[in-house]
């Protein structure tokens, strides 16, 4: 069993909090993802994990069993660090082979998990190159199969294809869920890209200097943001954060240019709107409210982002397609209220508003 927790954990350097009373449960033979901005923690916990770093307070546990004093050779799992940790001298073949050799495994064996890892990868062309001689998509393709072919409690990978061009990136990490899937063992995910983290996790913890602010499901996390913190990091283009103006019993959105019909406020400081959600509709078909100006439209193929002047705010709208819509005419906004976020002045999530108008 490969179940890794942490119990109120914290770590600093310095003045600096890397990780502050971090508590989560990775379950066993989970692909879980932590996804945050740069500086937020992410590293730092695979590297605790890992045995790298000890906690300043807290406990680490791994299959239940506390490892704080446990050294790194002794808590079996294999990492694939964000800056590769290639051997230099030794080719690409030695260097995936190295762990099954210092585990004296028989040829054989070690044989047949190369050429597995190999294929999965696509990497069988370059084996006989040396690190000095890869791109770095290869090199860190190697690093993961260097991780593979061993038979750990748990994978730590920390950004480990962000080299990859796109295309190749989308493969990977498709070929990476379906061999966790396959081999049953728990894989813990770093990543800043969001798409990334979306697209591979079971589950995913949302991080912010150093502190876990939400722990779901992509889709969960996604469609409930616990924060304005959150949902701003979700989603592309990111969520429309906007004030509420006007007073209970006639509150608008965007100064009114976005209509949305039994909206409940209660405590309401502010409402995120997903770009997707919002409907835009030409203004001479008539419309609640304001019109809003459009400002820029982006033709994305299946899709079109339309940026708009909205009262005093900037909004994003996503609308299937490629609309005949141009800059600088004047269009209608809407939201279904049941899409519409609630956000209190602290920027947390607002679950049971109590008041409608």
């Amino acid at each position: 069993m490969a179940e890794i927790a942490f119990r109120n954990v914290s770590k600093r350097y310095g003045d600096t909090v890397a990780v502050w009373d971090a508590s989560f449960t990775v379950r066993d033979n989970e692909f879980f993802c932590f996804f945050g901005p740069p500086l937020s923690g992410k590293s730092t916990i695979l590297r605790l994990v890992l045995g790298l770093e000890m906690p300043d307070a807290g406990e680490v546990l791994i299959g239940g069993r506390p490892v704080n004093r446990v050294s790194p050779t002794e808590r079996n799992v294999a990492m694939v660090f964000q800056n590769l940790a290639l051997f230099p001298h030794m080719s690409a073949r030695e260097n995936i082979r190295f762990p099954l050799v210092e585990r004296r495994t028989p040829e054989v064996e070690i044989e047949r998990k190369l050429a597995d890892v190999a294929a999965k990868l696509h990497i069988g062309h370059i084996l006989h190159k040396p690190p000095a001689q890869l791109s770095g998509g290869e090199r860190q393709r190697v690093a993961i199969a260097r991780a593979l072919v061993r038979d750990p409690a748990a994978y730590l990978m920390d950004d480990p294809i962000s080299a990859l061009d796109a295309r190749l990136r989308e493969e990977t990490r498709v070929e990476l869920k379906r061999i966790q899937r396959e081999l049953g063992k728990t894989l813990i995910y770093v990543t800043h890209d969001q798409e990334e983290a979306m697209s591979v996790a079971d589950r995913m913890a949302i991080l912010e200097q150093g502190a876990i602010r939400q722990v779901g499901t992509p889709l969960e996390i996604y469609d409930r943001p616990a924060s304005t913190y959150v949902a701003r990091l979700l989603g592309s283009p990111m969520m429309n954060i906007l004030p509420l103006t006007g007073g209970a019993g006639e509150a608008r959105i965007a100064d009114g240019s976005i209509a949305v019909a039994g909206l409940a406020l209660g405590d309401v400081a502010e409402v995120g709107l997903r770009p997707e959600d919002i409907r835009v509709s030409p203004w001479d078909q008539g419309g609640a409210g304001r019109p809003a100006k459009v400002y820029e439209v982006e033709p994305l193929g299946g899709y079109t982002v339309i940026t708009l002047d909205a009262g005093a705010a900037r909004v994003r709208a996503m609308v299937r397609g490629q609309p005949e819509i141009r800059p600088d005419t004047l269009v209608a906004l809407s939201c279904e209220a049941s899409r519409v976020h609630r956000f209190a002045r602290n920027g947390s999530a607002i679950s049971q508003p109590a008041e409608t108008v």
